[in-house]
């Protein structure tokens, strides 16, 4: 017996010996195999000047932004097309392209499987990582909830709220403090945050206190999400699909952070069903009432809690660094919202009904989005060969990118005088007229089309609204353009340095 244990245990150790050294071996015959494949497919040998420029990172010596230099690359093409041959990327700022792959040939450019697949541990089957039956069945669901009147009302409660109890109180205890200095941006995402949590999950993570506590949740969130962007920045996928196959480095830490993130969501469901949802207003109530698979539920959820949070954030924060430079913007806004508000108290908050009357408010917010657009670019796969109306030949399995960033800095769109910071561009004798959304696709356009884009809107001259009234922001370095961090919405690399002042 003693010797049939030995020879079992030498036999199990030699041949574990021998799994290790043939997985390893694989391994690394896959990964240099893989990296052949990666060197064939950025074709070294191009020699064009724009190729160069990206792989020698040359650009560098005269754009702060690879978004800056995209648009330098799409001003000087005479159709606004380009194409990045060592990244098989053909990116696009001619309205009719936008149009022709937003809406008319909308089935051949859906997201397609490299970009599930770089999002698909985080966002699931969410509606912003499918495409076909899933994402028309979850945007069938969500048109019929957040168009209601109940549903708008519910979010702009919540959004009042934590103004209310939080923003206003946090600002006013470092107002007229010099020496003190905020990250607007810190506290923006904060805000969207608490609001996003309420409204997706009827969860209030808190992050707006006073003492800005830690969050587990929110921390666990912000790494998942800057750890899927960065899947994207690899030099191939096959780089982070093998640290992901081994659990090493970043794709051990993604794996960490959205673990934390299924516990908190799975717990919420679990509570909601033992408490019964009937009665409640949140985005994971009124899912529950269609769907029984708690893994679809988390994927729908935390794919609404990422579009609400970071692109509100975003959005805010390029509204204060422009108002900074525009003293007379800030000014209009406020003379607006006195006319309609009334001018004595400025800590009383703007009613759903006056706020569509600012229209001169409305305007600055589109025009800030024109000039830094929370989503900067977006990217689609064309499923067979194509030719987009300005000419360019599209293969099969091509990314396929239109860039808002640039589109808001053509002049062939918006004029001589498109860099400006112009609210009064947007208004017909004082009233907003929206612009064609294919040469202003900051909400998408055609299918699409953002379904929160009014929701968005609101909180964000909400906020906007009430923090001017009350505030003068005066940033630290208003004349430092902004550099931003990779990730799924625009983040500026070191935040919003401000300092607060009350207004008198």
């Amino acid at each position: 017996m003693e010797l049939f244990d030995y020879s079992s245990s030498v036999w199990l150790q030699s041949f574990c010996n021998t799994f290790c050294f043939m997985f390893f071996s694989f391994t690394i015959l896959f990964c240099l195999f893989s990296l052949l494949i990666f060197v064939m497919r950025l074709k070294p040998w191009c020699q064009c000047d724009v190729c160069r420029s990206y792989l020698k990172m040359s650009w560098l010596k005269d754009f702060n932004n690879l978004c800056d230099w995209y648009t330098h690359l799409l001003a000087k093409s005479p159709t606004g097309t380009i194409h990045l041959h060592v990244l098989g990327n053909t990116i696009t700022s001619n309205p009719e392209n936008v149009e022709y792959i937003l809406k008319t040939r909308f089935d051949n450019y859906p997201k397609g499987k490299p970009f599930s697949e770089i999002l698909g541990d985080l966002l699931g089957r969410g509606i912003f990582n499918v495409d076909d039956d899933s994402w028309r069945f979850q945007r069938k669901m969500a048109s019929l909830e957040l168009r209601t009147v109940d549903v708008k009302m519910y979010a702009f409660d919540l959004v009042t709220a934590e103004i209310r109890s939080r923003l206003i109180p946090l600002l006013s205890s470092l107002a007229g403090h010099e020496h003190k200095i905020l990250d607007l941006q810190d506290v923006f995402r904060r805000f969207s945050f608490d609001t996003v949590c309420r409204f997706s999950f009827g969860l209030d993570p808190g992050c707006l206190k006073l003492n800005l506590p830690l969050s587990k949740f929110a921390t666990a969130f912000d790494l998942a999400s800057k750890l899927s962007a960065e899947r994207a920045l690899g030099p191939s996928p096959i780089v982070w699909k093998i640290k992901r196959l081994l659990n090493i480095g970043s794709e051990k830490q993604l794996k960490e952070a959205i673990k934390l993130v299924n516990e908190l969501a799975e717990k919420m469901i679990h509570q909601r069903r033992k408490m019964g949802f009937s009665n409640k207003n949140d985005l994971l109530s009124r899912f529950m009432a269609s769907i029984d698979d708690e893994k679809y539920l988390r994927d729908i959820v935390v794919s609404f809690l990422l579009a609400g949070r970071d692109t509100v954030a975003s959005g805010l924060t390029s509204f204060f660094w422009l108002l900074s430079q525009h003293p007379e913007v800030e000014s209009a806004i406020r003379n607006e919202s006195d006319k309609i508000m009334g001018p004595d108290d400025h800590q009383d908050l703007v009613s759903f009904q006056q706020l569509g009357e600012m229209h001169y408010l409305n305007a600055a917010v589109y025009e800030s989005m024109r000039l830094f657009p929370p989503v900067q670019f977006d990217s689609k796969f064309a499923q067979e060969d194509d030719v987009l109306p300005d000419g360019t030949c599209i293969r099969k399995g091509t990314r396929v990118t239109y860039h808002p960033y640039a589109m808001g800095r053509m002049e062939r769109i918006w004029g001589l005088d498109c860099l400006e910071f112009k609210p009064e561009r947007w208004l017909r004798n004082g009233r907003f007229v929206p612009e064609n959304p294919f040469r202003y696709p900051v909400f998408q356009a055609g299918r699409r089309v953002c379904l929160g884009k009014e929701m968005a809107l609101v909180e964000m001259k909400t906020v906007a609204l009430s923090v001017v009234r009350n505030f003068n922001i005066r940033v630290k370095y208003p004349h430092q353009s902004p550099r931003f961090a990779p990730g799924l919405t625009a983040t500026v690399r070191g935040g919003l340095p401000v300092m607060v002042q009350e207004v008198c």
